[in-house]
């Protein structure tokens, strides 16, 4: 039950700061979702450190990186919304720009994750 409480706290810490980088005033002209893809690219490379530095050091509380990679992280990434605007471009007529939202946001989210791993080793 702990644990739970401890994902509950890092779940309200990622979703606040999701919120707050919704607020920033990043727009494109062409209605590409910019600023759901820089959380989940941040959040793929946050993950990846986590996740590394984990591995790395095995005196890391458990809790600690339980609260960090799924509450935090799992608050901030927007996989759900991701998929809600890539479908509501395709909706809308955008066929060209959701399969490019598609494409940088996998690519670039797997490319943070690696990165992070890769500057910790």
């Amino acid at each position: 039950m702990l644990n739970c409480l401890y994902v509950g706290i890092g779940g309200f810490i990622g979703t606040v700061c999701r919120y707050l980088i919704g607020l920033l005033p990043i727009e494109t002209n062409n209605g590409f979702p910019i600023k759901t893809l820089i959380i989940n690219v941040v959040g793929s490379f946050v993950i990846g450190l986590i996740a590394a530095f984990a591995v790395k050091n095995k005196d890391l509380n458990e809790q600690i990186v339980l609260m960090l990679r799924v509450g935090v992280c799992g608050g901030f990434t927007t996989f759900s919304t991701f998929a809600y605007e890539s479908t509501d471009l395709m909706r809308n007529g955008h066929m060209g720009i959701a399969l490019a939202y598609v494409c940088t946001s996998i690519v670039f989210g797997v490319l943070a994750v690696f990165a992070a791993q890769m500057l910790v080793k």
